[in-house]
């Protein structure tokens, strides 16, 4: 297996000395320790939502996603319900609390920011890895200090009993599992009773019955990335925990200064392809907000972390490559949506001659999480160029979703 910190380094942003040092030093020790044989793909992501939203939100996925409904999870105090599309890309756990009243560690990671407060239910929660040896993994991790929640704690909070799940993180407050799966056992969640539930079967069915009319179903890919927002001082140590608990590398990172921020991006060293297991993203502010007035540049990241807290902030799904009714694939998919009713925070930017086209939906009200669409040409490897990559984060700082919310909070 190649070693995690020989892979080919991408971008532009110095990051410190201290970063650079404890890269490879905790590259090493996870390489020689076992942890990045053992740990896999990512099989499975959560997302929680308000109470009586989730079949609208799995009506909206099922739509604007290649995903399925399988089934429903019931647990004392929640649904979860499980989406698929198939073993080669990961489920989407779509979790909701059954009385609004309830409150737990995941909520009060919201209740402490004044927008996130206001759909206290509603986040994504992280990514569970498949492991070849659960016990051999949780070993190695809490020897390195990792903390984990006991399994009392995990049946209180009723997330599957075949998962261990770490704490959540005090830089990106998402929560990694791992669960020990064969490649070629199916996914089993041990959790609650199961059922097919008619509210959510019928959304799954109109979703899928518009995504095939609409002729999506052979164009939308599995998940391309997954991008999280943190605050500015917390960039490099976000990355090293997320390197410490998955089996991941370092691809690079971008500075973007017209918007104060850079983007930087993991990936799998098990998969070349993100659509086997997403690359992880993490953007960050270059500077603290409390410096804007003196440099007099736009902060969204920041602004955006400083009113949800730090979290997942889009989901990007892949386009196939091509030609669809005389329009580039992706042209044809937004105006298809669009079409719809969906919005759009921008017209579709990039172009064939750089690469990659890319777009943003607007905040879904039922997660607060934006749908991506990116499309790439001739075998481009990139996520972005400096360009794109601007525009979608001046676009998702002007998204009126989400400068409604923050309105109300201001108030």
């Amino acid at each position: 297996m190649k070693a995690s910190i020989d892979f080919q380094r991408q971008g532009d942003k110095q990051n410190s000395a201290f970063f650079e040092e404890w890269l490879g030093r905790l590259l090493e020790d996870r390489d020689r320790q076992g942890l990045t044989e053992n740990i896999g793909r990512i099989d499975a992501l959560m997302i929680t939502v308000e109470p009586g939203h989730s079949a609208a939100y799995v009506h909206e996925l099922c739509l604007m996603t290649p995903y399925n409904y399988l089934v429903t999870l019931e647990t004392d105090q929640h649904s979860t319900h499980i989406l698929r599309i198939d073993m080669n890309a990961p489920d989407v756990l779509v979790r909701e609390v059954k009385d609004p009243n309830l409150h737990g560690i995941f909520r009060s990671l919201n209740e402490v920011y004044p927008v996130g407060a206001k759909r206290p239910n509603s986040r994504y929660m992280g990514e569970v890895f498949q492991v070849k040896n659960l016990h051999e993994v949780v070993v190695v991790q809490k020897n390195r200090e990792v903390r984990f929640f006991n399994q009392e704690q995990v049946r209180h909070l009723e997330l599957p009993g075949n998962m261990v799940i770490v704490k959540p993180s005090p830089y990106t407050h998402n929560i990694v599992g791992y669960w020990e799966r064969p490649d070629d056992d199916i996914r089993v969640y041990s959790l609650g009773v199961s059922s097919i539930r008619d509210d959510m079967q019928v959304a799954f069915e109109q979703a899928k019955v518009l995504r095939e009319q609409l002729g999506l179903e052979q164009l939308l890919l599995p998940i391309d990335h997954l991008a999280t927002r943190v605050y500015s001082q917390n960039r490099e140590a976000a990355i090293l925990e997320y390197l410490t608990l998955s089996s991941y590398y370092y691809w690079g990172s971008y500075d973007i200064p017209d918007q104060n921020s850079s983007t930087n991006v993991t990936k799998s060293v098990h998969y070349e392809n993100v659509l086997n297991s997403p690359a992880k993203v993490f953007t960050a502010a270059n500077h603290p907000y409390f410096c804007n007035h003196l440099i007099g540049q736009p902060s969204p990241t920041e602004a955006f972390v400083r009113n949800f807290g730090p979290r997942l902030h889009h989901i990007a799904v892949g386009v196939q490559d091509g030609r669809t009714q005389d329009q580039i694939n992706i042209d044809y998919v937004v105006d298809a949506l669009r079409n719809c009713g969906q919005k759009f925070l921008l017209q579709v930017i990039g172009s064939e001659q750089e690469g990659l086209k890319q777009i943003f939906s607007s905040a879904s009200e039922h997660s607060s999480l934006i749908i991506e669409y990116v499309q790439r040409f001739g075998g481009f490897q990139g996520f972005f160029t400096k360009e794109n990559v601007a525009d979608l984060t001046a676009a998702a700082g002007a998204d009126e979703t989400l400068r409604s919310l923050d309105a109300e909070a201001r108030a």
